[in-house]
């Protein structure tokens, strides 16, 4: 059989018949990270794979393994979610993640169906998974993307979402980061010596904010699963970082022009969400973002999903443990880090000062950030004429 391995693309050739947990023992691919698909069709670890069959392995990371059939109808499952001790068919998952996101809605009062709500899609299972299943439950919900000018991966993270905004007759915003703002990621990273990552979530997080606030919608929504969630809780409580601790939650209000937001995928994890898309024919962009070396938050996913895969739930159990009996009595909401909120004296968005900070200088990170990487762009040292910026 011919067995296509993602992230990094390869292909295995296994000799057949075999079962799904036999071929991916053989390839020591541990299965609560991927799923298995034959025909376009998702498959569980008991389906036994002819000599003759095509299979991807598509790596997504959580959990996986159960009972052949659907915990609801009986009928032939094409998921197993092992934290919930239950399998799938394809109708009744569907109903599963819109069920979990409504619980996630209705727990938090995230949102209601009178509000304009505003979704950051990056061309990512969770993003549009999550635009898609809002809209199905009849909120009224658009679509922002960000061009980041990170080449190819750009150009077809938002073919995918404008294909995706065209087929489902949605409004999509579109705001270019070096047209609107005169750098892109590639050339901040190059010029700051800091992690993509960094510098790609504050700009993000400043875009999607502004956007938010200057368009009129009520909330923001972003495609933040349980996964990214408990991954962030461990990052925070290995580092002691109090003030993010006080700050973490899946719904935060509105202040100081910094506009609600929300994340109603808490409850899923990525393998429910990649799932999902294969199952509502989402296409989505399959890769990694090419400049996402170094990204600590992997290293704590991978270290979460080794404990969950001997004892499926434990990423839920953490995050929700905190969420519901540590944030509020040990980290409260109001816990702050000594900073005051004002308004940026250069774009007026919020910014943090202290309270020894001469208030004329109150310029917010994004700010600081774009000044440097533009004049560093501007250098002919670091680019000589001719080169690109």
């Amino acid at each position: 059989m011919k067995v296509k391995l993602r992230n990094p693309d390869r292909i295995e050739h296994l000799p057949g018949p075999m079962p799904v947990s036999a071929v991916l023992a053989r390839l020591d691919v541990n299965p609560e990270t991927v799923l298995v698909i034959a025909e376009g069709e998702l498959i569980t670890k008991d389906h036994v794979l002819a000599d003759d069959a095509e299979v991807e392995v598509r790596p997504v990371i959580s959990g996986g393994a159960g009972p052949a059939s659907c915990h609801a109808c009986e009928r032939t499952s094409v998921i197993e979610v092992r934290r919930h001790r239950s399998s799938y068919c394809a109708e009744h998952f569907v109903d599963h993640v819109r069920n979990q996101v409504r619980t996630a809605i209705d727990h938090l009062g995230m949102i209601s169906y009178d509000e304009r709500i505003l979704v950051a899609v990056s061309g990512g299972k969770d993003s549009l998974a999550l635009w898609d299943v809002l809209l199905d439950m009849g909120y009224r919900v658009d679509g922002l993307y960000i061009g980041l000018g990170i080449g190819t991966y750009s150009d077809r993270s938002e073919q995918v979402v404008r294909t995706f905004a065209d087929r489902r007759g949605a409004t999509l915003h579109r705001v270019d980061l070096g047209a609107a703002y005169g750098y892109d990621i590639p050339a901040a990273t190059a010029l700051r010596r800091r992690s993509s990552c960094g510098v790609c979530g504050l700009s993000k997080r400043y875009v999607f904010n502004r956007a938010a606030v200057e368009h009129g919608y009520d909330v923001m929504a972003t495609g933040h699963n349980l996964d990214d969630e408990a991954a962030t809780l461990l990052g925070n409580v290995l580092r002691w970082q109090t003030p993010l601790l006080s700050r973490q939650s899946p719904s935060l209000p509105a202040r100081d022009g910094l506009a609600r937001k929300v994340k109603p995928l808490y409850r899923l994890g990525e393998r429910e969400m990649a799932a999902y898309c294969v199952i509502k024919g989402l296409d989505y962009i399959v890769e990694e973002c090419p400049m996402v070396a170094g990204n600590t938050v992997l290293r704590y996913k991978d270290a979460l999903n080794e404990l969950e895969r001997h004892a499926p739930g434990t990423k839920a159990a953490f995050l929700f443990g905190y969420l519901e009996r540590a944030r509020d009595e040990h980290f409260p909401a109001d816990a702050s880090d000594g900073a005051t909120v004002v308004p940026c004296d250069r774009c007026g968005q919020p910014t943090g000062v202290r309270g020894g900070d001469d208030r004329i200088t109150a310029v917010c990170a994004f700010c600081r950030t774009r000044d440097r990487v533009r004049i560093a762009m501007a250098d002919p040292r670091r680019h000589p004429a001719g080169s690109p910026a």
